[in-house]
Protein backbone atom coordinates (compact mmCIF):
# COMPACT_ATOMS: atom_id res chain seq x y z
CA UNK A 1 0.00 0.00 0.00
CA UNK A 2 1.76 3.47 -1.23
CA UNK A 3 0.65 6.40 0.59
CA UNK A 4 1.09 9.82 -0.97
CA UNK A 5 -0.30 13.33 1.00
CA UNK A 6 -1.74 15.52 -1.02
CA UNK A 7 -1.40 19.28 0.21
CA UNK A 8 -4.26 21.11 -0.21
CA UNK A 9 -4.52 24.04 -2.79
CA UNK A 10 -3.27 27.17 -1.38
CA UNK A 11 -5.79 30.35 -1.31
CA UNK A 12 -4.14 33.52 -3.84
CA UNK A 13 -3.42 35.62 -1.08
CA UNK A 14 -1.31 32.69 0.59
CA UNK A 15 0.35 31.73 -2.85
CA UNK A 16 1.19 35.71 -3.63
CA UNK A 17 2.86 35.64 -0.12
CA UNK A 18 5.49 32.30 -0.54
CA UNK A 19 6.33 34.04 -3.73
CA UNK A 20 7.61 37.14 -2.10
CA UNK A 21 9.12 35.09 0.45
CA UNK A 22 11.29 33.12 -2.43
CA UNK A 23 12.20 36.18 -4.12
CA UNK A 24 13.52 37.87 -1.32
CA UNK A 25 15.32 35.19 0.40
CA UNK A 26 17.25 34.70 -3.48
CA UNK A 27 17.63 38.47 -3.86
CA UNK A 28 19.41 38.35 0.31
CA UNK A 29 21.36 35.34 -1.60
CA UNK A 30 22.49 37.43 -4.41
CA UNK A 31 23.47 39.96 -2.17
CA UNK A 32 25.67 37.37 -0.41
CA UNK A 33 27.24 36.43 -3.49
CA UNK A 34 28.05 39.25 -5.21
CA UNK A 35 28.95 41.43 -1.84
CA UNK A 36 31.33 38.50 0.02
CA UNK A 37 32.95 36.33 -2.31
CA UNK A 38 34.28 33.13 -1.08
CA UNK A 39 37.53 34.12 1.42
CA UNK A 40 41.11 33.93 -0.55
CA UNK A 41 39.48 34.81 -4.07
CA UNK A 42 39.13 38.10 -3.35
CA UNK A 43 41.78 40.99 -2.96
CA UNK A 44 43.44 42.01 0.16
CA UNK A 45 41.55 42.15 3.51
CA UNK A 46 40.53 46.16 4.19
CA UNK A 47 42.95 48.02 5.19
CA UNK A 48 45.70 45.87 4.14
CA UNK A 49 48.61 47.44 1.68
CA UNK A 50 47.92 46.53 -1.74
CA UNK A 51 50.27 44.27 -3.67
CA UNK A 52 52.65 45.90 -6.22
CA UNK A 53 50.88 45.91 -9.83
CA UNK A 54 52.09 44.36 -12.70
CA UNK A 55 54.32 46.10 -14.52
CA UNK A 56 53.05 47.74 -18.01
CA UNK A 57 53.07 46.07 -21.46
CA UNK A 58 55.31 48.61 -22.26
CA UNK A 59 58.33 47.91 -20.21
CA UNK A 60 58.64 44.80 -22.21
CA UNK A 61 59.12 46.92 -25.77
CA UNK A 62 63.02 46.69 -25.54
CA UNK A 63 64.67 45.37 -28.47
CA UNK A 64 67.42 42.33 -27.66
CA UNK A 65 70.11 45.21 -28.93
CA UNK A 66 68.86 47.97 -27.04
CA UNK A 67 71.25 49.00 -23.98
CA UNK A 68 68.09 49.34 -21.56
CA UNK A 69 67.22 45.50 -22.47
CA UNK A 70 67.61 44.99 -18.32
CA UNK A 71 64.27 46.83 -17.57
CA UNK A 72 62.54 43.69 -18.48
CA UNK A 73 59.07 43.03 -17.21
CA UNK A 74 59.11 39.70 -16.03
CA UNK A 75 62.07 40.99 -13.17
CA UNK A 76 60.06 43.33 -11.39
CA UNK A 77 60.82 41.91 -8.06
CA UNK A 78 63.65 39.13 -8.21
CA UNK A 79 62.87 36.16 -6.46
CA UNK A 80 65.79 36.57 -4.47
CA UNK A 81 64.81 40.04 -3.35
CA UNK A 82 64.30 39.96 0.97
CA UNK A 83 62.03 43.01 0.38
CA UNK A 84 58.89 41.52 -1.33
CA UNK A 85 56.77 43.80 1.04
CA UNK A 86 55.13 47.08 -0.16
CA UNK A 87 53.97 50.29 0.93
CA UNK A 88 52.22 53.20 -0.60
CA UNK A 89 51.41 54.94 2.03
CA UNK A 90 54.58 56.04 3.00
CA UNK A 91 55.04 58.09 -0.21
CA UNK A 92 51.62 59.85 0.97
CA UNK A 93 53.65 61.27 3.88
CA UNK A 94 55.15 64.70 4.00
CA UNK A 95 58.95 64.44 4.63
CA UNK A 96 61.66 62.04 4.02
CA UNK A 97 60.56 58.29 3.39
CA UNK A 98 63.50 55.73 3.61
CA UNK A 99 63.32 52.30 5.12
CA UNK A 100 66.87 51.43 5.80
CA UNK A 101 68.41 47.99 6.83
CA UNK A 102 71.63 46.76 7.94
CA UNK A 103 74.50 47.65 6.53
CA UNK A 104 72.70 50.65 4.25
CA UNK A 105 74.59 53.72 3.33
CA UNK A 106 73.22 57.05 4.88
CA UNK A 107 70.26 58.77 3.04
CA UNK A 108 71.90 62.14 1.77
CA UNK A 109 71.60 64.87 3.81
CA UNK A 110 72.11 68.78 2.66
CA UNK A 111 69.46 68.59 -0.03
CA UNK A 112 67.62 71.81 -0.30
CA UNK A 113 65.15 70.30 -2.96
CA UNK A 114 61.45 70.44 -2.28
CA UNK A 115 61.07 67.12 -3.51
CA UNK A 116 62.85 64.33 -4.81
CA UNK A 117 62.83 60.99 -5.50
CA UNK A 118 65.40 57.87 -5.49
CA UNK A 119 63.70 54.66 -7.43
CA UNK A 120 65.07 51.45 -9.21
CA UNK A 121 64.29 51.79 -12.95
CA UNK A 122 64.45 48.53 -13.79
CA UNK A 123 61.74 47.32 -10.82
CA UNK A 124 60.19 50.99 -10.27
CA UNK A 125 60.61 50.35 -6.46
CA UNK A 126 60.67 53.85 -4.91
CA UNK A 127 64.14 53.58 -2.44
CA UNK A 128 63.59 57.02 -0.94
CA UNK A 129 61.82 60.09 -1.27
CA UNK A 130 60.85 63.26 0.10
CA UNK A 131 57.68 65.01 -0.55
CA UNK A 132 56.89 62.52 -3.55
CA UNK A 133 53.62 63.74 -4.31
CA UNK A 134 54.01 67.34 -3.13
CA UNK A 135 52.37 69.41 -6.93
CA UNK A 136 54.65 71.83 -8.02
CA UNK A 137 55.06 73.30 -11.66
CA UNK A 138 57.62 71.26 -13.78
CA UNK A 139 58.94 73.47 -16.12
CA UNK A 140 60.69 71.59 -18.84
CA UNK A 141 60.72 67.96 -17.55
CA UNK A 142 56.79 68.09 -18.79
CA UNK A 143 58.03 67.64 -22.05
CA UNK A 144 59.08 63.89 -20.96
CA UNK A 145 55.21 63.30 -21.09
CA UNK A 146 54.91 65.02 -24.35
CA UNK A 147 56.77 62.96 -25.79
CA UNK A 148 55.34 59.87 -24.50
CA UNK A 149 52.23 60.79 -25.93
CA UNK A 150 53.60 61.63 -28.98
CA UNK A 151 56.08 60.00 -30.32
CA UNK A 152 54.43 56.90 -32.06
CA UNK A 153 52.28 58.99 -33.51
CA UNK A 154 54.86 60.78 -35.67
CA UNK A 155 57.13 58.92 -38.05
CA UNK A 156 60.34 59.98 -37.58
CA UNK A 157 61.13 60.35 -41.43
CA UNK A 158 58.00 62.18 -42.31
CA UNK A 159 59.23 65.83 -43.40
CA UNK A 160 57.18 68.82 -42.50
CA UNK A 161 57.09 72.59 -43.69
CA UNK A 162 56.98 74.68 -40.70
CA UNK A 163 54.13 77.76 -40.88
CA UNK A 164 53.99 80.83 -39.21
CA UNK A 165 50.60 80.28 -37.16
CA UNK A 166 52.91 76.71 -35.83
CA UNK A 167 55.23 79.54 -33.82
CA UNK A 168 53.00 82.41 -33.40
CA UNK A 169 51.90 81.09 -29.65
CA UNK A 170 55.49 80.30 -28.43
CA UNK A 171 55.79 81.91 -25.16
CA UNK A 172 57.58 84.74 -24.59
CA UNK A 173 61.46 83.98 -23.21
CA UNK A 174 61.15 80.52 -24.30
CA UNK A 175 64.44 77.91 -24.85
CA UNK A 176 64.34 78.07 -28.71
CA UNK A 177 66.21 75.74 -31.15
CA UNK A 178 65.74 77.79 -33.95
CA UNK A 179 62.84 76.37 -35.88
CA UNK A 180 62.12 79.21 -38.86
CA UNK A 181 58.74 78.92 -40.54
CA UNK A 182 58.59 77.98 -44.31
CA UNK A 183 61.57 75.84 -43.93
CA UNK A 184 61.35 72.28 -43.87
CA UNK A 185 62.47 69.64 -41.64
CA UNK A 186 62.17 66.16 -40.75
CA UNK A 187 60.09 65.07 -37.53
CA UNK A 188 63.61 63.42 -35.77
CA UNK A 189 65.02 66.91 -36.05
CA UNK A 190 62.00 68.15 -34.20
CA UNK A 191 62.38 65.42 -31.67
CA UNK A 192 66.19 66.35 -31.08
CA UNK A 193 65.88 70.37 -30.85
CA UNK A 194 62.84 68.89 -27.92
CA UNK A 195 65.59 66.54 -26.00
CA UNK A 196 68.86 68.27 -26.81
CA UNK A 197 68.00 72.03 -26.80
CA UNK A 198 64.30 72.39 -24.76
CA UNK A 199 63.09 73.86 -28.09
CA UNK A 200 59.43 75.27 -27.36
CA UNK A 201 59.40 76.02 -31.30
CA UNK A 202 60.05 71.97 -31.90
CA UNK A 203 57.52 71.48 -29.56
CA UNK A 204 54.49 73.50 -30.79
CA UNK A 205 55.63 72.40 -34.36
CA UNK A 206 55.41 69.02 -33.15
CA UNK A 207 51.75 69.60 -31.34
CA UNK A 208 50.17 70.80 -34.63
CA UNK A 209 51.48 68.01 -36.35
CA UNK A 210 49.77 65.90 -33.64
CA UNK A 211 46.64 66.85 -34.37
CA UNK A 212 46.87 70.61 -32.27
CA UNK A 213 47.66 71.97 -29.16
CA UNK A 214 44.27 71.53 -27.63
CA UNK A 215 44.32 67.58 -28.54
CA UNK A 216 48.00 67.20 -27.39
CA UNK A 217 47.04 69.09 -24.31
CA UNK A 218 44.61 65.88 -23.81
CA UNK A 219 46.37 63.39 -24.96
CA UNK A 220 49.01 64.18 -22.08
CA UNK A 221 46.25 64.12 -19.83
CA UNK A 222 44.90 60.83 -21.00
CA UNK A 223 49.07 59.32 -21.00
CA UNK A 224 49.67 60.71 -17.26
CA UNK A 225 45.92 58.98 -16.22
CA UNK A 226 47.32 55.75 -17.52
CA UNK A 227 50.81 55.64 -15.99
CA UNK A 228 49.33 56.37 -12.70
CA UNK A 229 50.93 60.33 -12.43
CA UNK A 230 47.87 61.57 -10.53
CA UNK A 231 49.26 64.34 -9.61
CA UNK A 232 50.29 66.24 -12.86
CA UNK A 233 47.68 68.55 -14.88
CA UNK A 234 48.88 69.48 -18.12
CA UNK A 235 48.03 73.49 -19.76
CA UNK A 236 51.21 74.19 -21.76
CA UNK A 237 53.16 70.69 -23.34
CA UNK A 238 55.93 72.33 -23.41
CA UNK A 239 56.60 73.16 -20.08
CA UNK A 240 55.93 76.66 -20.13
CA UNK A 241 54.76 78.27 -16.49
CA UNK A 242 50.95 77.94 -16.53
CA UNK A 243 48.44 78.39 -14.25
CA UNK A 244 47.27 75.40 -12.89
CA UNK A 245 49.84 73.14 -14.58
CA UNK A 246 51.87 70.90 -11.71
CA UNK A 247 53.50 67.53 -11.57
CA UNK A 248 55.02 66.02 -8.82
CA UNK A 249 58.98 64.29 -8.02
CA UNK A 250 56.93 60.61 -8.26
CA UNK A 251 55.06 61.36 -11.28
CA UNK A 252 58.22 62.75 -13.25
CA UNK A 253 59.82 59.23 -12.27
CA UNK A 254 56.74 57.85 -13.64
CA UNK A 255 57.59 59.55 -17.13
CA UNK A 256 61.21 58.93 -16.89
CA UNK A 257 61.06 55.39 -16.27
CA UNK A 258 58.30 55.08 -19.23
CA UNK A 259 60.31 57.01 -21.17
CA UNK A 260 63.61 54.89 -20.80
CA UNK A 261 61.33 51.71 -21.99
CA UNK A 262 60.49 53.19 -25.50
CA UNK A 263 63.97 52.70 -27.74
CA UNK A 264 63.46 56.14 -29.35
CA UNK A 265 62.94 58.05 -26.19
CA UNK A 266 65.62 56.25 -24.63
CA UNK A 267 67.99 57.39 -27.72
CA UNK A 268 67.33 60.93 -28.00
CA UNK A 269 67.66 61.55 -24.46
CA UNK A 270 70.76 59.97 -24.23
CA UNK A 271 71.73 61.92 -27.29
CA UNK A 272 74.58 64.53 -25.89
CA UNK A 273 75.07 66.56 -29.02
CA UNK A 274 73.86 66.90 -32.69
CA UNK A 275 73.29 69.24 -35.75
CA UNK A 276 70.24 70.92 -36.23
CA UNK A 277 69.13 71.68 -40.59
CA UNK A 278 69.19 74.95 -41.72
CA UNK A 279 68.14 74.92 -45.10
CA UNK A 280 71.82 74.05 -46.56
CA UNK A 281 74.09 73.58 -44.14
CA UNK A 282 73.17 72.56 -40.08
CA UNK A 283 74.28 73.77 -36.49
CA UNK A 284 76.17 72.01 -33.73
CA UNK A 285 73.14 71.83 -30.72
CA UNK A 286 73.96 70.26 -27.53
CA UNK A 287 71.95 68.45 -24.62
CA UNK A 288 71.29 71.25 -21.77
CA UNK A 289 71.44 68.42 -19.18
CA UNK A 290 74.59 69.46 -17.76
CA UNK A 291 74.94 65.74 -16.07
CA UNK A 292 75.22 64.26 -19.20
CA UNK A 293 77.58 66.75 -21.64
CA UNK A 294 79.88 68.10 -18.60
CA UNK A 295 79.04 71.89 -19.80
CA UNK A 296 79.13 74.67 -18.17
CA UNK A 297 81.76 73.27 -14.84
CA UNK A 298 79.32 71.08 -13.55
CA UNK A 299 81.35 67.33 -14.09
CA UNK A 300 79.32 64.37 -16.08
CA UNK A 301 78.23 62.01 -14.50
CA UNK A 302 79.46 58.58 -15.07
CA UNK A 303 76.75 56.37 -17.19
CA UNK A 304 74.39 59.01 -17.06
CA UNK A 305 71.46 57.88 -20.05
CA UNK A 306 68.95 61.38 -19.83
CA UNK A 307 66.46 62.34 -19.09
CA UNK A 308 65.18 65.86 -19.00
CA UNK A 309 65.87 68.88 -16.86
CA UNK A 310 64.00 72.15 -16.81
CA UNK A 311 64.14 75.65 -15.60
CA UNK A 312 61.64 78.56 -15.53
CA UNK A 313 60.95 81.30 -13.35
CA UNK A 314 58.16 79.48 -11.64
CA UNK A 315 59.53 76.53 -11.37
CA UNK A 316 62.83 77.15 -10.69
CA UNK A 317 65.18 74.22 -11.49
CA UNK A 318 63.87 70.70 -11.76
CA UNK A 319 65.14 67.62 -13.37
CA UNK A 320 64.90 63.83 -14.31
CA UNK A 321 68.31 61.84 -14.28
CA UNK A 322 69.04 58.19 -15.06
CA UNK A 323 72.44 56.30 -14.79
CA UNK A 324 73.18 52.77 -15.98
CA UNK A 325 75.94 50.57 -13.72
CA UNK A 326 76.42 47.16 -14.53
CA UNK A 327 72.90 45.56 -13.88
CA UNK A 328 71.59 48.72 -12.11
CA UNK A 329 69.58 51.35 -13.67
CA UNK A 330 68.95 54.03 -11.16
CA UNK A 331 66.15 56.88 -12.06
CA UNK A 332 66.19 60.17 -9.53
CA UNK A 333 63.74 63.30 -10.06
CA UNK A 334 64.74 66.63 -8.51
CA UNK A 335 62.27 69.40 -8.24
CA UNK A 336 63.59 72.79 -7.07
CA UNK A 337 66.25 72.89 -4.93
CA UNK A 338 66.61 76.47 -3.14
CA UNK A 339 70.09 77.04 -3.64
CA UNK A 340 69.30 77.75 -7.33
CA UNK A 341 72.00 77.69 -10.15
CA UNK A 342 73.23 74.16 -11.05
CA UNK A 343 72.63 73.13 -7.54
CA UNK A 344 69.49 70.67 -9.32
CA UNK A 345 72.57 68.99 -10.52
CA UNK A 346 75.46 68.25 -7.87
CA UNK A 347 71.55 67.45 -5.98
CA UNK A 348 71.16 64.97 -8.17
CA UNK A 349 74.42 63.76 -8.10
CA UNK A 350 74.10 62.93 -4.40
CA UNK A 351 70.85 61.03 -4.85
CA UNK A 352 72.49 58.67 -7.55
CA UNK A 353 75.82 58.07 -5.64
CA UNK A 354 72.96 56.64 -2.69
CA UNK A 355 70.84 55.27 -5.10
CA UNK A 356 73.66 52.92 -6.49
CA UNK A 357 75.09 52.17 -2.89
CA UNK A 358 71.48 51.53 -1.27
CA UNK A 359 69.96 49.01 -4.13
CA UNK A 360 69.08 45.89 -2.26
CA UNK A 361 70.28 47.55 1.06
CA UNK A 362 67.19 49.37 1.78
CA UNK A 363 63.22 48.02 1.88
CA UNK A 364 61.34 49.91 -0.69
CA UNK A 365 58.74 52.61 0.59
CA UNK A 366 56.86 52.19 -2.96
CA UNK A 367 56.32 51.50 -5.97
CA UNK A 368 56.46 53.98 -9.65
CA UNK A 369 54.17 50.97 -11.21
CA UNK A 370 50.54 52.47 -11.03
CA UNK A 371 48.34 50.88 -8.24
CA UNK A 372 45.30 48.26 -9.47
CA UNK A 373 41.49 49.35 -9.13
CA UNK A 374 39.71 46.51 -7.14
CA UNK A 375 37.23 45.32 -9.39
CA UNK A 376 34.02 45.62 -8.44
CA UNK A 377 30.98 42.85 -9.88
CA UNK A 378 30.74 43.60 -13.39
CA UNK A 379 27.58 44.11 -15.65
CA UNK A 380 27.59 40.38 -16.03
CA UNK A 381 27.33 39.30 -13.12
CA UNK A 382 24.68 41.91 -11.94
CA UNK A 383 22.42 40.52 -14.87
CA UNK A 384 22.70 37.24 -13.65
CA UNK A 385 22.13 37.63 -10.27
CA UNK A 386 19.01 39.69 -11.13
CA UNK A 387 17.82 36.87 -13.90
CA UNK A 388 17.53 33.83 -11.29
CA UNK A 389 15.72 36.58 -8.99
CA UNK A 390 13.44 37.24 -11.69
CA UNK A 391 12.75 33.59 -12.65
CA UNK A 392 11.88 32.87 -8.64
CA UNK A 393 8.83 34.88 -9.17
CA UNK A 394 7.17 32.48 -11.08
CA UNK A 395 4.66 30.22 -9.56
CA UNK A 396 6.10 26.72 -10.86
CA UNK A 397 7.64 25.95 -7.44
CA UNK A 398 11.08 25.08 -8.57
CA UNK A 399 13.61 25.93 -6.35
CA UNK A 400 16.68 25.05 -8.00
CA UNK A 401 17.52 28.76 -8.80
CA UNK A 402 17.92 29.13 -4.76
CA UNK A 403 19.99 26.59 -4.18
CA UNK A 404 22.82 27.43 -6.79
CA UNK A 405 22.87 31.04 -5.92
CA UNK A 406 22.66 30.30 -2.06
CA UNK A 407 25.07 27.48 -2.13
CA UNK A 408 27.48 29.94 -4.50
CA UNK A 409 26.68 33.04 -2.35
CA UNK A 410 27.03 31.61 1.15
CA UNK A 411 27.16 27.88 3.04
CA UNK A 412 25.59 29.60 6.00
CA UNK A 413 22.86 30.63 4.16
CA UNK A 414 21.54 27.41 2.37
CA UNK A 415 22.22 25.49 5.52
CA UNK A 416 19.64 27.85 7.39
CA UNK A 417 16.81 27.69 4.73
CA UNK A 418 17.09 24.11 4.59
CA UNK A 419 16.57 23.56 8.07
CA UNK A 420 13.77 26.05 8.05
CA UNK A 421 11.89 24.33 5.12
CA UNK A 422 12.45 21.46 6.51
CA UNK A 423 10.92 21.90 10.02
CA UNK A 424 7.68 23.88 8.28
CA UNK A 425 6.93 20.99 6.10
CA UNK A 426 7.51 18.21 8.76
CA UNK A 427 5.04 20.52 11.20
CA UNK A 428 2.62 20.88 8.45
CA UNK A 429 2.80 16.92 7.66
CA UNK A 430 1.75 16.34 11.24
CA UNK A 431 -1.12 18.52 11.81
CA UNK A 432 -2.54 17.10 8.62
CA UNK A 433 -2.21 13.69 9.66
CA UNK A 434 -3.81 14.33 13.04
CA UNK A 435 -6.75 16.67 11.37
CA UNK A 436 -7.37 13.76 9.32
CA UNK A 437 -6.13 15.42 5.86
CA UNK A 438 -7.06 13.86 2.36
CA UNK A 439 -4.92 11.19 1.93
CA UNK A 440 -4.63 8.38 -1.40
CA UNK A 441 -4.52 5.17 -0.64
Amino acid sequence: MVIRYLSRPLGRATALRATALRAAALATGASVCLAAPAAGLSGPAAGAEPAPPKPLSAYSSYSSSSPYSSYSSSSRYPSSSPYSSYSSSLLDRPGTQVRPAAGAPPAPRDLTARSWLVSDARTGEVLAAHNAHRRLPPASTLKSLFALAALDRLHPETPHTVTHGELRKVGGGSSLVGVDAGRSYRVADLWRGVFLSSGNDAVHVLAEMNGGWRHTVRQMRAKARELGARDTHVVSPDGYDAPGQVSSAFDLAVFGRAGLADPQFARYCSTARARFPQGNWSYPIQNTNRLLTGADGVERYPGLIGVKNGYTSGAGHTLIAAAHRGTRTVLVTVMNPSRGGFAVYEEARSLLDWGFAAVGRVQPVGSLLPAKPRKAPDRDQRTAAAAIVSSAASDDGSDWPALVLVGVGSAAVLAGCLVIVRRRRAATVARRRASGGEFFR
